[in-house]
């Protein structure tokens, strides 16, 4: 073992500090504010369908791929930037860019600038969670990562249930003093999207007072400054400039990436043929291919990085798998005021306040009961923490089939708590193992891998499918069961994951020395 190595982990053993705790705390209110900001648009959307003249479909990409490629995409260079340079600063730009595109989206008259809205508040929203799970891990030791990661991740939930309560409440207030509109026209979802985006400009004062922690050198990339690599790191996944660097990897690598572009042309047009949605399809083969790219140009520039994330199957298959569970969970946030709204004719005040209650406790629960769970389970054995994600695909399964098939407004509301509750468990678990799968210099771009899966699988698809199946079957509630049918092939993913990661952990340093020839 290394000198660097046993240095980190005795350094592991040491509790964390109260100013640990602190930096945590903050995280978890950006964290809160983050989903307040993107999941608002659920309790409007009954009011944005009926203004807009908007479809299920439509509604589904603006709750999923309109924000998911650009978060997903933007993601995977900040990642790396956070590696690199200064993440309470990058943090702090990126709070500040996605509350002033929240507030923009108050201003939206129509679906392309709303929807034009929200892919600049998935470019913000990118900042966040690498730069956080980067600080997180260096504040943290290892045996207690899992349970900061799951307290940090709980603002998920609280800013999900919050959103439905702010978001109602203003919508509310607003629409009853001002009827035919208020200022400039606006009506109350707007009011709503201007109100919660303000209070962000005024956290980012208090992030930017965090103090960054001390680490390892990051790898020099040429010796470029961080923020030039990070130019370099977005024109990999930004056509045409995709192409150029596989042309500089040989002929056979640009041969292999126009084959991917014209495979990823091909899956949208026949998608679009099938649904008549454009912007999801056009959307979701861009950013499949991008990410293709990235990876393949990572590949060279980085070749240990990209040994140990997209060349090491438990992190893959821990990260697909995981991104199942957030498919369910994103589209059952999204679509459950709407569908509470819609079929069971439940009033918009009862029903934000119930979900948005029920659903931060739920998650909060969830999240933090999964994240001691797999912390203990990890203590026991390696790949512990891959069955509370296993718990996590099962359980929700049964909740959801009997809450959207009652037509009792308690039984559903009980039904929706559980399936928050048991999916939330997952969260924590798979987040800390991806980190352990990787060495410190890696964590944002691990995390930013992470939330490839989560984004492009979880919320670019599971809102939007919700949606398409629900205009198609006529019947949202047939949507929303379609959810119970990702859950086998999620299991399947996570076996191979456990069976799996107690090698791939033992042998990362090894590895990595071999992808960089040592």
């Amino acid at each position: 073992m290394s000198q660097d190595s046993t240095s980190r982990e005795a350094a592991s053993e040491q509790p964390a500090s109260a100013y640990s705790w602190y930096v945590l705390g903050v995280l978890v209110v950006v964290y809160i504010l983050n989903f307040i900001d993107r999941q608002i648009l659920s309790i409007l959307a009954v009011d944005i369908k009926r203004d807009l003249a908007l479809t299920d479909g439509q509604l589904g990409f603006l709750g999923g791929a309109a924000f998911a490629v650009f978060y997903a995409l933007f993601g995977v260079p900040l990642g790396r930037l956070a590696d690199r340079w200064h993440r309470v600063r990058l943090l702090t730009i990126g709070l500040v860019l996605w509350s002033t595109m929240t507030a923009l989206s108050g201003f939206a008259r129509n679906y392309l600038t709303l929807s034009l809205a929200r892919m600049g508040v998935g470019v913000g929203e990118a900042t966040a969670s690498p730069t956080a799970y980067s600080l997180i891990s260096d504040y943290f030791p290892s045996r207690q990562r899992a349970t900061a990661l799951a307290i940090y991740s709980s603002g998920l939930y609280i800013g999900g249930g919050v959103s439905l309560l702010i978001g109602a409440k203003i919508s509310k207030v607003w629409d009853a003093a001002y009827p035919g509109g208020g200022l400039a026209g606006l009506v109350g979802w707007q009011a709503a999207f201007l109100a919660v985006g303000a209070p962000g400009l005024l956290l980012a004062l208090w992030v930017a007072s965090l103090r960054e922690p001390a680490r390892p050198a990051a790898h020099d990339a040429g010796g470029r400054h961080p923020l030039v690599e990070f130019l370099v790191d977005l024109s990999m996944l930004l056509p045409p400039f995709t192409l150029w660097h596989a042309l500089r990897r040989g002929p056979a690598a640009a041969i292999v990436n126009l084959a991917m572009a014209a495979a990823m042309i091909g899956l949208a047009v026949v998608m679009i043929r099938l649904t008549g949605n454009l912007p999801q399809w056009s959307a979701i083969a861009f950013g499949y291919y991008a990410v293709f790219s990235w990876a393949a140009t990572l590949r060279r520039h980085d070749p240990a990085t990209f040994s140990l994330i997209w060349g090491t199957p438990a992190f893959v298959c821990t990260a697909l798998g995981y991104g199942l569970v957030s498919l369910v969970a994103y589209a059952l946030a999204f679509w459950s005021a709407p569908y509470a709204e819609t079929v069971l004719k439940l009033p918009k005040a009862q029903l934000a306040f119930v979900l948005g209650g029920s659903g931060a406790l739920a998650g909060f629960l969830g999240v933090i009961l999964g994240g001691r769970m797999s912390d203990w389970l990890r203590g026991r054995n390696p790949a512990g923490r891959i069955l509370v994600v296993m718990f996590g695909t099962l359980a929700p399964a049964v909740p959801i089939w009997i809450g959207f098939t009652t037509t009792g407004a308690a039984l559903f509301y009980l039904m929706n708590f559980l399936a928050v509750m048991f999916a939330a468990t997952a969260l924590g678990a798979a987040a800390a193992t991806t980190q352990d799968l990787v060495l410190p210099r890696m964590r944002g771009t691990a995390t930013a891998s992470f939330f490839l899966a989560t984004t492009l699988v979880g919320l670019a698809l599971g809102p939007y499918m919700v949606g398409q199946i629900s205009e198609i079957s006529g019947s949202m509630r047939v949507g929303v069961l379609s959810l119970i049918g990702v859950a086998p092939v999620s299991l399947a993913l996570l076996i191979y994951a456990y069976r799996t990661l107690p090698q791939a952990e033992a042998t990362m340093e090894m590895r990595a020395r071999a992808a960089l020839g040592e």
